[in-house]
C-alpha cells in the first residue's frame, strides 16, 4: 500500500470520528467508538464472502442438536473465527428505526465466535452502544465506514467493468492504518513518551538482526517467536514473514508459532484480531493480555523457551503497581529477577521503581532455549538510559553485567532521531544471543556497536515526531555492517570487559582542630566535638580513631593503615573518615594494575591522605555509545576567522563614511 493511498484512509476514518462523535464525546475519548468499529469493519468485510455457507452450517448444527459448533463454523468461515448472526453491517445500514437497529446490531455482536468476543470484551465496546444509539449515531457511524471511497477488506473492490477500484487492504497494513489512527489518538490524550508505537521500518531492521546473521543455520523445523510487550502485534507478524523468506531462500520449509504477552486491553484487542484475520487461531490463543497480565507481574508462559524474541518494552514507565503485586524489593521471589551470578544466589536484576524496560530484557534472556544448537536470538529496543542508568550493584548495571559477562551480548545498533511516532528520544537495539561464538568464533569475548544514526531516509510529510524511515537500503548496510564485524567510522568492536568497572569508596581523614593527635577518638567523642562547634579544617590534624597494638598490623596507607608516631613510637593508626570528602571512583575492568594503581596515579598526587575501602568495591558495567563515536568538530584556522573579520570590516568602511561624510555636509 502506498502513501497516498495510506493517508487516504486513515484521513477518511479520523473524518468520520470528527464528523459523528464531535458533539457526543470529548476528543480523548474518540478512540473507545473508532478503533473497535474500524476493527468490526474489517471482520465483516473478511467473513462477507462465506457468510451464507457459516448460516447454512449453523442451521444444519442446530437441527442436528450438536452443541460444540466452533470447529464447523470456523471451517465454514474458512477463518479461525466466524459470526452466525443473520446480519452483515450492510444489512443493518439500512435499517430506519434506531431501536430496530440498536437490537440488531447486539446480536450481529452476539453472532461471533468466542474468541471475538474476548476481544470485543477487551475493547468494552458495548459499554458505548447505548450512548451511540440514544444519540442516533450508530447508523452513522455503520453507513460511513461502508463508503465505497476507502476499502477495508481483504480483497480488492471491482467496478462493473471488472476493473479494481479500490485495491486491497492486506493484514499488515491494516496493522499501518490502525497505528495511524493509535497514535492520533494518543496525541489527543497526551500520552507519554514511552507509549509510543514501534514503526514497521523499525520491526523490519530487528527482525533481520536476529535472522540474517544464521539464515544458513535454519533448518526445516517448528519455531517459536515471543513478543513480551506485544502491542498490536506487529512485531510478531513481521518476524514470521522475515523467518519464512529467509528460509524459502534456503530451501527450508518452517512453522512459526507466535506468543505474545500485552497488558493494554485495546492493543491486545487488535493484536488477536490480526491473529485471526491471518487464520491463525491457535496463535491467537496464545497471545494472553489485558489490565491483569503484566509481563512482569504475572508472566504468562513461565516454563516456555522460545527461539527467537523481539520486543520494544515500555521506557521511563513506573513498575510500581507491577513490583508490590510481586512482593516488593524485599521479597521478590521471581527466578526471572532473582537469579544467581559471580557466586551470588540472589543477585538481584529489580531496577529503579520509575524505569521496569531492563526488566522486559531480563525476561526474553529468561526464556531463552539452551539445548538447541542454535539456541535463542534477541532484538529489543530501548532507549539512551539502559545503556548507563544504575550504579554498580544497582539491577541495570547488574542485568548489563549479567549479560556481558555471559558473553550474550552480540551488537547494539543506535537508530536515527525521530524514527519512532510519539517520541525523539534516541533509540538503540540491543541484539543477543547465547550461541554468539559457536556461530561467529571471531565474536567471542567481544561486542559490536553499529551507530546507524545517519542511516536513513527522510519522510516527505512526518508522521507525529516520526520525521524518518529505514528504506531497505538503510537496512541492508546495517546488516552488512553487523555479518563483517569490522572496525569502521560506525562500528566498533570492543572486548566485554571494556564496558565494566569497579567502583571504589575513597575516603579522606577527618581534621579537627584543637584533638590530642596521639589519641584515639570514639564515635561518641566525637560527636561531641562535633555539637561542640568544632569544624573540619584542612590545616588541622586528622582525628585518630584507631590504634593498632604494636605487631598488630602493617602500614598500608592505601587501605586506610597509616604509621605515625604516637608517645614517641611508631604505632599503626586509622583515621575517622570525613564523610563530607568521601567520594568514589570508578576504575575500568581493564585498568593495567587495578583499582590501587589508578587510585596511586589518579587521586594521591591530588589527596595524598586518601584510602579507598576494600568492602566498598562492586562490578558494574555502562556503556558509554556516544563516547565511542564521538568525532569533534574541526576548528577553522586562525588566518581564516581573521580574514572573515577584516572583510566584514571593509564591507562596513563605506557606508559608514558614507553616514559620516552626509553629516558634515
Amino acid at each position: 500500500m502506498d502513501a497516498s493511498q495510506h493517508n487516504k484512509i486513515v484521513s477518511f476514518i479520523w473524518g468520520i470520528a470528527d464528523d459523528v462523535l464531535r458533539d457526543l464525546y470529548v476528543r480523548g475519548k474518540y478512540r473507545d467508538v473508532i478503533l473497535p468499529m474500524v476493527v468490526l469493519r474489517r471482520f465483516d468485510a473478511v467473513l462477507e464472502p462465506t457468510k451464507a455457507a457459516v448460516l447454512e452450517t449453523k442451521a444444519l448444527l442446530d437441527e442436528a442438536g450438536v452443541n460444540d459448533q466452533d470447529q464447523p463454523l470456523r471451517d465454514a468461515a474458512q477463518q479461525a473465527f466466524y459470526n452466525h448472526s443473520e446480519f452483515t453491517l450492510r444489512d443493518l445500514r439500512n435499517r430506519a428505526n434506531r431501536q430496530q437497529l440498536t437490537a440488531d446490531f447486539v446480536a450481529y455482536l452476539d453472532g461471533f465466535s468466542p474468541n471475538v468476543q474476548e476481544i470485543l470484551d477487551n475493547f468494552e465496546f458495548r459499554n458505548q452502544i447505548p450512548r451511540l444509539s440514544k444519540a442516533d449515531a450508530l447508523g452513522d457511524l455503520i453507513h460511513k465506514l461502508l463508503d465505497p471511497a476507502i476499502n477495508l477488506g481483504s480483497e480488492p473492490v471491482l467496478d462493473a467493468e471488472g476493473n479494481e477500484f479500490q485495491p486491497a487492504l492486506d493484514n499488515h497494513s491494516m496493522g499501518t492504518i490502525f497505528e495511524e489512527l493509535v497514535r492520533r489518538f494518543n496525541e489527543e490524550n497526551n500520552e507519554e513518551a514511552g507509549e509510543h508505537w514501534t514503526p514497521r521500518d523499525a520491526v523490519q531492521l530487528m527482525s533481520r538482526l536476529i535472522f540474517t546473521p544464521v539464515a544458513d543455520r535454519i533448518e526445516s523445523s517448528t519455531y517459536l517467536l515471543y513478543d513480551g510487550a506485544c502491542g498490536t502485534g506487529g512485531m510478531l507478524t513481521v518476524a514470521e514473514e522475515t523467518l519464512g523468506q529467509l528460509a524459502a531462500e534456503q530451501g527450508k520449509d518452517v512453522v512459526t508459532h507466535p506468543y505474545g504477552q500485552e497488558i493494554n486491553a485495546e492493543t491486545y484487542a487488535i493484536c488477536k484480531a490480526d491473529l485471526l484475520l491471518k487464520g491463525e487461531g491457535e496463535g491467537a490463543d496464545n497471545i494472553v493480555g489485558g489490565p491483569e497480565h503484566s509481563t512482569l507481574a504475572n508472566d504468562a508462559f513461565p516454563t516456555t523457551q522460545f527461539d527467537f524474541m523481539l520486543s520494544n518494552p515500555p521506557y521511563g514507565k513506573s513498575w510500581k503497581g507491577d513490583l508490590e503485586r510481586m512482593g516488593g524489593k524485599v521479597g521478590i521471589q521471581d527466578e526471572r529477577f532473582l537469579i544467581e551470578h559471580d557466586e551470588d544466589p540472589e543477585y538481584s536484576l529489580v531496577t529503579r521503581v520509575s524505569d521496569g524496560q531492563m526488566m522486559f530484557l531480563a525476561n526474553l534472556v529468561s526464556k531463552m532455549k539452551t539445548d538447541t544448537p542454535l539456541g535463542s536470538r534477541i532484538a529489543e529496543v530501548h532507549n539512551g538510559s539502559s545503556l548507563f542508568t544504575g550504579d554498580a550493584g544497582q539491577g541495570e548495571s547488574n542485568i548489563r553485567r549479567w549479560i556481558i559477562e555471559n558473553d550474550w551480548l552480540e551488537a547494539i545498533v543506535a537508530l536515527p532521531l525521530n524514527l519512532f511516532y510519539n517520541t525523539g528520544i534516541a533509540t538503540y537495539v540491543w541484539v543477543l544471543s547465547n550461541r554468539k561464538a559457536e556461530h561467529d568464533p571471531r565474536r567471542r569475548g567481544k561486542v559490536q556497536l553499529i551507530d546507524a544514526t545517519k542511516w536513513f531516509k527522510p519522510l516527505r510529510k512526518n508522521l507525529g515526531k516520526k520525521n524518518c524511515e529505514l528504506s531497505g537500503e538503510n537496512i541492508q548496510r546495517v546488516i552488512e555492517a553487523l555479518l563483517s564485524f569490522e572496525e569502521g567510522e560506525q562500528s566498533k568492536i570492543f572486548p566485554n570487559e571494556a564496558f565494566g568497572y569497579r567502583r571504589v569508596t575513597v575516603e579522606r581523614p577527618l581534621r579537627l582542630p584543637g584533638i590530642d593527635s596521639e589519641r584515639a577518638y570514639s564515635a561518641k567523642e566525637i560527636k561531641a566535638l562535633r555539637a561542640a562547634g568544632a569544624e573540619p579544617d584542612e590545616d588541622a590534624e586528622p582525628v585518630i580513631r584507631k590504634i593498632h597494638r604494636v605487631g598488630g598490623a602493617e602500614a598500608d596507607p592505601l587501605h586506610g593503615r597509616f604509621e605515625r608516631k604516637i608517645d614517641g613510637k611508631l604505632r599503626v593508626v586509622e583515621y575517622e573518615p570525613d564523610s563530607d570528602l568521601r567520594d568514589s571512583e570508578q576504575v575500568p575492568l581493564l585498568e593495567e594494575g587495578g583499582v590501587e594503581a589508578f587510585i596511586r596515579r589518579e587521586v594521591l598526587p591530588y589527596a595524598a591522605d586518601a584510602w579507598i575501602v576494600p568492602a566498598s568495591i562492586k562490578i558494574g558495567y555502562e556503556i558509554n555509545f556516544t563516547r565511542h563515536f564521538y568525532r569533534p568538530v574541526q576548528l577553522r584556522p586562525l588566518e581564516e576567522i581573521r580574514a572573515d573579520i577584516l572583510a566584514v570590516e571593509r564591507e562596513a568602511e563605506d557606508p559608514l563614511k558614507e553616514i559620516i561624510g552626509s553629516e558634515e555636509a
